[in-house]
């Protein structure tokens, strides 16, 4: 689970700290951040070998980690602040979107792509991107395509 933070999504996000690294940047030992890993906390890439590889952006949440864990708060309450983060983060994007589209609606632009929808097991429906794969889980694998009439 990484979050936005940082300076551009595409040097943030690129894998290229070895553990024993991203362990001496975020100063925590290597185990802690394969039990962070195995906990879900923090999801580093994989090398086809297997091997975990850090973006800056997951030592910048390695660090957020480790300073949550020092206030007192256990594992499973960061995880769930993470997890928080990550929604507050896409509604943000998802209100900055429709205000986009309101604009455009306003100005009498119609969107040039038809919209998608998906919906999880819970029954929350959420939009896709035309050309984005839906977040699937082991139980659900419906798209719904809506067309505004």
């Amino acid at each position: 689970m990484a979050t936005g933070r940082g300076t551009g999504a595409g040097e943030d996000s690129a894998p290229v700290f070895v553990i024993s690294v991203a362990a001496e940047l975020a100063g925590m030992h290597a185990q802690t951040l394969r039990q962070y890993d195995r906990l879900g906390l923090v999801s580093p890439s994989r090398t086809r070998g297997g091997g975990r590889r850090y973006s800056a952006r997951d030592v910048s949440l390695l660090r957020e980690v480790q300073r949550l864990s020092q206030e007192g708060i256990s594992l499973a309450g960061i995880s769930r602040i993470l997890e928080l983060e990550n929604q507050v983060e896409a509604l943000r994007a998802r209100v900055a979107e429709l205000g986009a589209e309101l604009e455009a609606s306003r100005a009498g632009v119609r969107p040039q792509s038809p919209r998608v929808f998906s919906v999880s097991t819970s029954g929350d429906v959420y939009a896709v991107r035309p050309g984005e794969r839906p977040r699937l889980t082991s139980t659900s694998r419906e798209v719904v395509r809506w067309r505004s009439l």
